[in-house]
């Protein structure tokens, strides 16, 4: 697999979605049933294993390679005021996560998670969706070809965050595209926009969606309507990940908002996902309930990056090493009852 070679293929590939290995999943249950502690006390670490040992194929799941990537683009809807800060603190910050000085650096570090960093077109930011189409169709099939490209067929997970100033004003309006809703349930703070600020995005998504309503409601055509080159290689990167079988752990409201209209198209593209946590964003609660996804952690951060993804893949190597390292009641000659 090299890519999606059309729009079609891209859409074949979102409709047609393989499932978790049955038989892994039910031995996985059964260790857990023989593992030395009551059933059920290791709560959502337990599912976690179990989730893994589906779409690895293995009883006995690992991370033995496990990547975060960062995608990062810019968006032509700045124009607009949207954001606390200029368009330029994108290249910025890519150049900072280069540098190995970022939040995503050390976290991921501490993860064990290697680290891609994939800068799109930073010099040719999207057109302003308010007023037309944010790419063109061959530039959102590009862009999702940037984020089927890094997933490759022998890791274990894929960590997945963002980085682009005005991004958060993309991922409302796809999210309202997507579900429905209205702007304003859908639109936050961001990078930290005041009041004024808000009323404003809200405005700009309102303004989207009333010139985009015309069009046909296809993922494909919601991402390269009123998204983002960063967050149209994410929804690439997904559907790659599903066709390989790779769990993937989403980070914040921009990141699950690239699964909004691939969910919106087949609902069943979210269950090699978990969420890695709930961001201090208000729509991203309202997202995860629309994804049917719990997150694993509530930390209040709002960093983006990937950051609270790459947090949360702690929590997954926690669940992993207790289902692998613990002794079963037999080994360990303990009574299973009483």
């Amino acid at each position: 697999m090299n890519g999606f070679a059309s729009i079609a293929d891209f859409e074949a590939a979102l409709a047609d979605l393989g499932g978790p290995d049955a038989d892994a999943r039910s031995a996985a249950l059964g260790r857990q049933a023989q593992l030395t502690k009551p059933a059920g006390s290791l709560g959502q670490l337990e599912d976690i294993a179990v989730f893994f040992a589906g779409w690895q194929a293995r009883e006995r799941p690992r991370l033995d390679r496990a990547r975060a990537v960062v995608f990062a683009g810019n968006h032509g809807v700045t124009i607009h005021g949207v954001s606390a800060f200029p368009a330029g603190v994108t290249a910025q910050m890519v150049a900072n996560f280069e540098a190995g000085g970022a939040a995503i650096n050390a976290l991921s570090l501490a993860a064990g998670l290697e680290l891609r960093v994939v800068a799109i077109d930073l010099d040719r930011p999207t057109a302003d969706f308010a007023a037309g189409p944010a790419m063109t169709a061959t530039e959102c099939l590009d862009a999702l070809n940037a984020g089927a490209a890094v997933v490759e067929e022998d890791l274990d997970l894929i960590v997945l965050g963002e980085m682009g100033i005005g991004n958060s004003t993309a991922a409302a309006a796809l999210c309202a595209r997507s579900f429905g809703g209205g702007a304003a349930a859908w639109t936050g703070p961001g990078t930290g926009v005041d009041d004024a600020g808000i009323t404003r995005k809200i405005a700009v998504v309102e303004r989207a969606l009333a010139v985009h309503d015309y069009a046909a409601r296809s993922a494909f055509e919601t991402l390269r309507r009123v998204g983002g080159r960063e967050i149209a290689a994410i929804a690439g990167a997904v559907v790659r990940a599903r066709q390989f079988g790779i769990p993937v752990l989403l980070d914040g409201f921009i990141c699950s908002s690239a699964v909004a209209p691939l969910a919106s198209d087949n609902p069943a593209i979210v269950d090699h996902c978990l969420a890695g946590h709930c961001s201090a964003e208000p729509g991203h609660r309202l997202l995860l309930d629309k994804l049917g996804l719990d997150p694993l952690l509530t930390l209040g951060m709002r960093l983006g990056e990937g950051s609270g993804a790459a947090v949360a893949a702690g929590v997954v190597r926690a669940a992993l090493a207790a289902h692998d390292g613990m002794a079963t009641f037999a080994e360990a000659a303990v009574s299973a009852s009483l």
